[in-house]
């Protein structure tokens, strides 16, 4: 009898006796078995050696795939592991996952690496590569591998092991001389990694991510397809480190941080010129909605977030405080609040939809390595919105939602935006069904509105699920950024009503929405988007005049009393300095438009303007220049 197996697109293939996902590759083409990293086994990615069940659907696995990458970078991290066991004799291996770009691994060694190691390191995994070793998996007794590790010196894998069941078998895999725990799977031999990879850095870190435990070193690697991704992805890091918000931040005298207040923001006049720009924008766009403004406490007993469900499912991210023996938390997010001020009234059916938006101050207490200039802070605000409404009129409110959000990052400056639908996590509230109409509610919402999106299972909030909008930047980084979020659970938690058509007393749909999220890290992503080019809109100076001679400075005066009257900001620049050294400054700080004047302008009623970036300059009327720059600095609406 003959076993078949099927293809992705319906096709199958027989064979006289079960066979391995090479042996199938190679029946359609000897390229694709020289091609083959894995195969795809009913969905499940497994070696590409190893035997296929009869009658699976088999996916061969290439560089091209998108599951490559996961290979490839988890084949780097062991490759690495090898190649510093066998430079530094005696360094133990912990763990080493993949991560967003790359992989690590941690190592514990008395020595640091310096990076003249890393090089060494990097060069001899290149050699590894070139070994063209075999990975092979194996499968051990769970006793006997404890044992092997002990033998070896290699206490953590040990205690790894030693947490699994007794009886257990444990899943190892060997290249050459070394031998790795691990579930895998793993490419069929290390000449398939290639070259795309490096090392990146070091960092400490700690066993079990516990400052009781061992100090660890990690070390940090990037992996791609080949050597033309990984050039890119080098270039992009180096056009990011131009673009950061810290550096630029400090160019522009935006914000500074400080010790004393870890995770928060020193907002400069210039930096909080922008804040205010942005908002103004917002609150625009709330205005247009039909959202009412509203302002919660930014203190509450702890009694409203165990009802609310914050204090089981995340009390370790709050801050609390103490008065006259009563505990309150800090708020780490608006909607109890917002719940707080929907129940202060009755409402009847025909209120509803009721949007109350918030620019919400929040704190979270996020781990101090996690911090990263304004990007991930403790205390942040949110442009926040909450919609009550009935089940029916979920599909229009997300739909009107997501045309905001559209052309709000295209305002912005954003184009290339993706759309995700996060489902359940594990560590949730609410019944099984009230999830599954969640996340139907969602996924209609989307197919009305057009919408083509990818489903993140695991990914939604503890209350529900959401949609989230991810931005390319300008560089191809992207960011998560706005999103909705379906909760039929807080209303209830809340005790939120609203009365029916007959007079019925009914619980409304709560949708979480913001378009940007935090304003903090928005403003931040902003600035690297636009590597501090801001546009005129939302330049926190949008004009310099700058004098060539102080002959100019009476009609430089008038100049500046002009645009202000026109509503534009603007600074002036009159010391006794060259020319060339006041451009050089003001394009330094990234002063988009500078007013250069001299006695000829004057004497002719222009101004010659010069734009950031450009050496040109370009002699207009006065009141011409006034007329573009007032059209250019008006909040888009």
């Amino acid at each position: 009898m003959s076993i078949a197996y099927r293809l992705p697109d319906g096709a199958a293939l027989e064979f006289e006796q079960p066979v391995s996902g090479s042996e199938i590759a190679e029946r359609i083409s000897k390229k694709l078995a020289k091609q083959a990293l894995a195969v795809k086994v009913d969905g499940q990615l497994r070696d590409v050696y190893l035997t296929v069940p009869a009658g699976a659907t088999v996916q061969i696995i290439t560089r091209e795939d998108a599951d490559a990458l996961e290979l490839i970078r988890h084949d780097a991290a062991h490759v690495m592991a090898e190649a510093v066991q066998e430079l530094f004799p005696g360094t133990q291996v912990t763990i080493g996952p993949t991560i967003e770009n790359g992989f690590y691994y941690d190592f514990h060694r008395e020595q640091p690496f310096t990076p003249d190691d890393l090089k060494a390191i990097e060069k001899r995994m290149q050699d590894i590569v070139r070994r063209n070793e075999e990975i092979r998996r194996e499968v051990w007794d769970r006793d006997e591998a404890i044992a092997f590790f002990l033998e070896k010196g290699e206490t953590f894998k040990a205690e790894i092991i030693r947490e699994l069941p007794a009886g257990e078998e444990v899943s190892l895999y060997r290249q050459g001389d070394f031998i790795d725990l691990c579930r895998g799977p793993h490419l069929p031999a290390t000449s398939k990694l290639g070259d795309g990879f490096k090392l990146t850095k070091v960092a400490g870190a700690y066993w079990r991510g516990d400052s009781n435990n061992a100090q660890l070193q990690r070390i940090y690697g990037t992996a791609w397809r080949d050597k033309n991704e990984l050039n890119e992805h080098l270039r992009q890091l180096e056009e990011a480190a131009k673009r950061d918000h810290r550096k630029l931040g400090r160019e522009m005298d935006l914000f500074h941080q400080q010790e004393e207040a870890p995770g928060m923001v020193f907002w400069h006049p210039r930096g909080w010129a922008i804040w205010q720009k942005v908002e103004q924008y917002v609150r625009q766009v709330y205005r247009k909605s039909g959202y009412q403004e509203v302002r919660g406490p930014q203190i509450m007993d702890v009694s409203l977030w165990k009802k609310s469900g914050h204090w089981d499912n995340y009390q370790d991210n709050m801050f609390f405080t103490e008065s006259e023996k009563r505990i309150y938390a800090v708020k780490p997010m608006n909607c109890p609040g917002h719940v707080q001020i929907y129940n202060a009234a009755l409402h009847s059916y025909r209120d509803l939809p009721i949007r109350y938006a918030e620019f919400g101050g929040c704190h979270r207490n996020e781990p101090s390595g996690a911090l990263h200039g304004i990007m991930r802070v403790r205390a942040f605000t949110q442009d926040d919105g909450h919609i009550f409404c009935t089940e029916d009129q979920v599909q229009e409110e997300v739909t009107a939602f997501h045309q905001q959000a559209m052309k709000v990052y295209a305002d912005f400056g954003f184009e290339n935006i993706s759309v995700k639908l996060a489902l359940r996590p594990d560590k949730r509230i609410g019944t099984d069904d009230a999830w599954d109409k969640a996340e139907a509610g969602l996924r209609a919402a989307l197919a009305s509105a057009g919408v083509e999106w990818e489903e993140m299972p695991g990914e939604g909030a503890f209350y529900g699920p959401k949609i989230e909008y991810h931005l390319k930047d300008s560089i191809g980084r992207s960011w998560q950024m706005g999103t909705v979020q379906f909760d039929p659970m807080m209303p209830e938690r809340l005790d939120a009503e609203y009365v029916d058509e007959h007079s019925q007393r009914q619980r409304p749909i709560m949708l979480h929405r913001a378009i940007l999220g935090s304003m903090e890290r928005f403003i931040g992503i902003l600035i690297e988007h636009h590597a501090g080019h801001l546009p005129l809109w939302l330049a926190p100076v949008p004009v310099v005049i700058a004098t060539i001679t102080n002959a100019a400075d009476e009609y430089a005066n008038s100049v500046r009393d002009t645009l202000e009257a026109a509503g534009v900001t603007v600074e002036m620049d009159l010391r006794n300095e060259k020319i060339g050294y006041k451009v050089r400054e003001h394009s330094a700080a990234k002063v988009p438009v500078i007013f250069v004047i001299g006695e000829q302008e004057a004497n002719e009623g222009k101004v010659a303007i010069r734009r950031l970036g450009s050496r040109d300059t370009e002699v207009v009327a006065l009141a011409d220049a006034v007329q573009q720059i007032q059209d250019a600095t008006r909040i888009p609406g």
